[in-house]
């Protein structure tokens, strides 16, 4: 079962696309949320979790007190359980305090053509079988869309080694997890 690891909706449990979605772990998500806390890099925060799936990371995000949240998920059947799993997480919280969330059912390229940054903090958690040229098109797209000091987490099969990067970003670290990397860049 995925949930929310922490904040004010904590242990609320999330819906699941049956197919076609890769989820990422409660372990791994804490794991996540720990390094970007550490860096401050959550509260208030305009985030972008692109190839949203369930929506989890930018709905936990949400639940530490990022300010806006908007889940871009391409599949139709996972962008409808990313809204219900948004609804869920904004009731959950103090009716003075409910962060924004959108949900966008469109391509991540379409998405970062329309944004409108600059966003703090993006969540890239693309299928394992997505392309490195595809992955690099998403971000370069997406560097002119964040803000000076933004934290870029790119999730990833250990297998698949370092995202190439375009300019505009340097890496940061990478952390495995299992057959799970998280590569943390910020801009250049």
């Amino acid at each position: 079962m995925t949930r929310i690891v922490s904040g004010f909706a904590g242990s609320l449990a999330l819906q699941v696309p049956k197919s076609g979605t890769r989820p990422t772990s409660d372990r791994v998500r804490e794991a996540i949320f720990s390094a970007l806390e550490a860096r401050d890099a959550v509260h208030a925060a305009r985030v972008l979790d692109l190839y949203a799936g369930s929506g989890a990371l930018g709905l936990e995000a949400a639940s530490r007190g990022a300010a806006s949240v908007t889940l871009v998920e391409k599949n139709a059947a996972a962008a409808a359980i990313c809204r219900r799993n948004a609804d869920a997480v904004t009731r959950a919280a103090r009716s003075g305090a409910r962060p924004h969330v959108d949900v966008r059912a469109s391509s991540v390229q379409l998405a970062l053509a329309t944004a409108t940054g600059p966003f703090d903090l993006v969540f890239l958690d693309p299928p394992y079988d997505l392309g490195d040229a595809e992955l690099l098109a998403a971000l370069q797209a997406l560097v002119p869309l964040l803000a000076e000091d933004a934290t870029v987490c790119i999730e990833r099969s250990t297998r698949d080694g370092e995202p190439t990067l375009p300019p505009g970003l340097e890496l940061l670290r990478t952390k495995a997890y299992g057959e799970t990397a998280v590569h943390y860049a910020v801009p250049a």
